[in-house]
């Protein structure tokens, strides 16, 4: 147990991990005799992603884990008395040290929970003092996270449920807490494997990856493996030396294809070989490092069709530059005429994966019907969701001492809902999602069957309706600093927002020029906010 909170502490956020003004704030809290004020914070975000109607939520595992472990070391009250007034009192760092998530409750949408404007992913209650330093993190962790998963969300449909897609951002990723945060969350919105060691290490990602151009080029062609030797998959019969017999094949491929046998690259063929040899059940061959139909294709077959004699099956090929859907097509027809050619039929299925900065729109070719693309890698466009950076989430204050309390600003689009409150989603009969409503916590959940009358967000008037099914949205996840119930898997999350998708009428999941979702008030909550607009600040 201790070995796992320790795992658990190294991989959380630390305190720090915050803006300067959350402690001058706390200073000014305690100063105040307010630090001990019951406080209740929403987190949330005004727009969807992406021009899209709707969020998925993520980062929910990582807030649990940053507040099971919140605690602010010696170093770290050390530094902050170096950036606060030198005339701070002592007592103030003193409770500083003693602070902890005990009386922090946190409810929250299940991770892959659809998410709307104006609903929030977490409600966090407790001392104000300790409330307010949660904000910048809690922030950090949910924002990226609910960004990169609604990212992916959009890829995988773009892509259909049939395409395997892998996540290949690493290296593009904005430093090495941003790559992680994107692998983790781009398979919770629909990728199906990444990369990334790491996070198949911390978070059971599933890992995928064969080789690179430069595995291709540092070989020439003159090498001598250690052991060419390889025996048959079912280990009956001899071992038989594989790059003699991947030249055997080569000669009938290439004459197949009407090349001479000199023309495919010597190099990249010894390199084919060295991987197979390596990995004779997981074969897959990088095919654009020099000619694809003149080198790559060819020299591909002869190692497939050479571990084929021995019982083994090739598992892909893959292309990384050129036009990928039109060399897929010519690849795939070359699969079927050479399986027919040779009698091999396992040939004309092997799977084709591409790569080379693919976007939406790229991606939307690559899905469309007749293409012969199975496995789409990509980089770039998912880790730094170049459509849109930022969610844009906000943590704001709606409850202290009990009494509501509410942002006015000069912005009506910045003023926040005041007071606690419940959220719960109205559904149909045929379970058709009809709308989010938010109302006070105090109120009764409403009733399927029965008729309310709600306020939609941005409308002049209030209307009617009749849910024949309701769900709370919020769940209890910390109460008192304690872990209410098990966090869902990254897995078991991953499946609940492919069904959260799923439910969205398909207006409200177009990626272009979407319907809007609703969000509506209660007709005691927009009561509350009209009062307390007419009357000003508190």
């Amino acid at each position: 147990m201790a070995a796992e909170q320790e795992a658990e502490g190294r991989a959380a956020a630390r305190p720090l991990l915050s803006d300067l003004y959350q402690v001058t704030m706390a200073l000014g809290y305690w100063r105040a005799g307010r630090a001990r004020d019951p406080a209740d914070f929403e987190l949330f975000f005004r727009r969807c992603p992406f021009g899209g109607a709707f969020a998925l939520a993520a980062g929910l595992r990582d807030c649990v884990r940053f507040l099971r472990t919140f605690r602010l070391r010696d170093g770290d009250v050390q530094f902050l008395a170096s950036v606060l007034p030198p005339d701070t009192e002592p007592a103030f760092f003193e409770h500083l040290r003693a602070l902890d998530c005990s009386e922090v409750t946190l409810r929250a949408l299940p991770e892959g929970s659809l998410a709307f404007p104006g609903v929030p992913l977490l409600q966090v209650s407790g001392p104000l003092l300790v409330v307010q330093l949660l904000e910048t993190p809690l922030l950090c962790l949910v924002s990226y996270a609910s960004l990169i998963a609604t990212n992916a969300a959009r890829l995988r449909l773009i892509a259909g449920p049939e395409k395997r897609l892998l996540e290949f951002g690493l290296r593009r990723a904005q430093g090495p807490d941003g790559g992680l945060t994107a692998s983790t969350y781009s398979y919770l919105g629909g990728f199906d494997a990444s990369s990334n060691m790491l996070a198949g290490q911390l978070r059971g990602v599933p890992v995928a990856g064969t080789m690179a151009h430069s595995f291709i080029t540092s070989f020439s062609g003159t090498e001598v493996p250690p052991d060419p030797m390889l025996a048959p998959a079912a280990d009956q019969g001899p071992r038989v030396d594989l790059a003699t017999c991947v030249e055997a094949w080569l000669e009938r491929v290439c004459a197949h294809l009407g090349l001479g046998v000199q023309e495919p690259h010597r190099g990249e063929r010894a390199a084919f070989v060295a991987y197979a040899l390596a990995f004779p059940r997981a074969f897959n061959g990088l095919l654009d490092t020099y000619s694809v139909q003149r080198s790559g294709l060819p020299n591909f077959l002869a190692v497939a069709l050479a571990l084929g004699q021995l019982g083994y099956r090739a598992v892909g090929v893959r292309l990384d530059s050129g036009d990928l859907l039109q060399q897929a097509q010519e690849i795939r027809r070359l699969f079927r005429t050479i399986s027919a050619q040779f009698q091999v039929p396992w040939l004309e299925s092997v799977p084709i994966a591409v790569s080379n900065d693919i976007d939406e729109e790229e991606l939307a070719r690559l899905a469309q019907e007749g293409s012969e693309v199975n496995v789409i890698g990509i980089g770039t466009s998912v880790v730094t969701c170049p459509r849109q950076p930022s969610l844009g989430c906000v943590y704001k204050l709606v409850s202290v001492g009990g009494q509501p309390r509410m942002k006015l600003t000069e912005d009506p689009e910045k003023q926040t809902l005041p007071g606690s409150k419940a959220a719960f989603r109205l559904l149909g009969p045929d379970g058709s999602l009809l709308l989010d409503v938010l109302q006070l916590a105090e109120e009764p959940p409403p009733q399927a069957g029965q008729e309310l009358r709600v306020w939609p967000r941005g409308a002049q008037e209030s209307c009617t309706v009749r849910p024949a099914h309701v769900e709370p949205l919020l769940r209890l996840w910390v109460q008192q600093g304690q872990l209410c119930e098990p966090l869902p898997s990254l897995a078991e999350s991953r499946a609940f927002a492919q069904l959260s998708l799923s439910r969205l009428s398909p207006a409200h999941r177009r990626l272009e020029q979407p319907a809007l979702y609703q969000v509506a008030l209660s007709e005691k909550l927009q009561a509350l906010v009209d009062r307390l607009s007419a009357r000003g600040p508190l």
